[in-house]
């Protein structure tokens, strides 16, 4: 029989007193446990390595411990396309907290239900069977073992640049090698062409090409617009070669580019749609696959085949058909049409006025990107921008581009001072480059 001796040193368990001021009490703590706990690198990382604490939140801003005020043009890389803790969310999913939490897995899921009701009554052309899951990532996973398995094929063509997510089916699709690179070997059978090139995806397609995956705009590949047309061209392609077609919409969808779904500014339907982020509101994680009848008949022989326990839980899917009605009532994706509209041009003054620094804007309703002309130029900029009470953020695989992505709420006033906060930013820094130069031919 095997003897354990008591250790000397026991762990102290880290209570906390849930009331009023427990979330004071571990806001008190979150750098320390981070950087002990999470992962060192929150030592360096620009709000945490300065103690500043998310302590609450509404509408388009988010407050510190310290009680500053931030305006939100980052938007949770995209998850609060209805803003901040939505009166709507938050009452439906408190009102849910009362009658089912997590479902038994064997009863019907009334909401699982209700909400893919709402989808298909929302998504374009015949998309209409819904999985549900957690993330963006599973989203992408799912969509991908169902276009292998409605096929019988197993290549996917995907996007240099393209971020489709982290587990292994979704990084064999991610297009950058920074990302795939330590993990490899990946899952065999993906290729990667030039985001917008039709003729490079025409050469990849083969014999054994199941399907094409994209995202409408490529977001962590720098906010990439493609040509007009070319989601259309890529659909007729698709088509012709009998080869289906996923649209990653998991940062595009929601009314976050003025239309409820981006594929819906060339009039695409695709054969897989993959969505998350801001379907749950900003309050709750959930994800989604949809397909049309004729794709989701592969599932019919043994539909647990692929399952998710959390998927499609009541409290996420109260939340996202609590977003989506939102989303209507508000005339949400109209108003990321207008909002973007104004932002865009307020931001190609800037580019006018200071292309020493900035080299590009682009985008599409309110999902923008902000190119500068290094990525120590875009570092300090964003730092400052954070000093001043404005959140913004790089693009994973474009460092010299920050993503504009606030809630769609936001308003022109807003909008404005945050160009305002920036111009003055440029300014200085223009301001300052100017005397450094006229030292230097003074020493000349």
């Amino acid at each position: 029989m095997a003897v354990y001796k008591k250790s000397a040193a026991r762990k102290a368990f880290p209570y906390v007193e849930r009331g009023p001021s427990h979330y004071e009490e571990i806001a008190r703590d979150a750098l320390d446990n981070s950087i002990d706990y999470l992962n060192y690198s929150y030592s360096k990382k620009l709000c945490g390595a300065e103690g500043a604490v998310e302590f609450r939140d509404g509408g388009v801003y988010t407050y510190d411990n310290h009680g500053k005020r931030y305006l939100d043009c980052l938007g949770g890389y995209g998850i609060f396309n209805v803003g901040h803790r939505h009166p709507k969310v938050i009452a439906a999913v408190r009102a849910q907290l009362d009658q089912v939490c997590l479902h038994s897995q064997d009863l019907l899921n009334p909401w699982a239900a209700h909400l893919a009701k709402q989808l298909s009554s929302l998504a374009p052309g015949n998309l209409r069977y819904s999985f549900f899951c957690n993330s963006g990532t599973e989203a992408v996973e799912g969509a991908i073992k169902l276009a292998r398995l409605a096929t019988g094929k197993s290549e996917i063509i995907s996007t240099k640049n393209a971020y489709h997510g982290v587990s292994m089916g979704a990084l064999s699709a991610t297009g950058r090698d920074v990302f795939r690179k330590p993990f490899e070997p990946l899952l065999n059978g993906f290729t990667h062409v030039q985001f917008g090139d039709i003729k490079a995806l025409e050469a990849a397609i083969d014999k054994n090409t199941a399907a094409v995956i994209l995202e409408p705009i490529q977001g962590e590949g720098g906010i990439n617009v493609p040509p007009p047309g070319y989601l259309r061209k890529v659909r007729q392609l698709t088509k012709k070669k009998g080869v289906l077609l996923i649209l990653d919409e998991v940062q595009t969808g929601m009314g976050r580019t003025g239309r409820m779904f981006a594929c819906e500014h060339e009039g695409v339907v695709p054969d897989i749609l993959c969505l998350a982020k801001a379907l749950g509101g900003g309050v709750m994680p959930i994800g989604c696959f949809m397909a049309t009848p004729k794709i989701w008949k592969a599932l019919e022989p043994n539909p647990s085949i692929h399952n998710s326990t959390f998927g499609g839980n009541p409290l996420a899917c109260t939340a996202a058909s609590a977003c989506i009605e939102t989303l209507l009532e508000e005339h949400l994706p109209a108003r990321a049409a207008v909002m973007g509209n104004h932002f865009m041009r307020k931001l190609k003054d800037l580019l006018e006025n200071y292309g020493q620094y900035l080299s590009d804007v682009r985008g599409k309703g309110l999902l923008i990107g902000l190119e500068f002309s290094s990525k120590e130029c875009r570092e300090e900029v964003q730092a400052e921008l954070f000093h001043r009470g404005v959140l913004v953020a790089g693009t994973m695989n474009s460092n010299r581009t920050i993503r504009i992505e606030p809630p769609l709420i936001i308003t022109e006033s807003q909008i404005n001072f945050m160009i305002n906060t920036l111009d003055s930013i440029l300014a200085e820094r223009a301001e300052k480059d100017a005397r450094k130069d006229k030292k230097k031919k003074k020493r000349k």
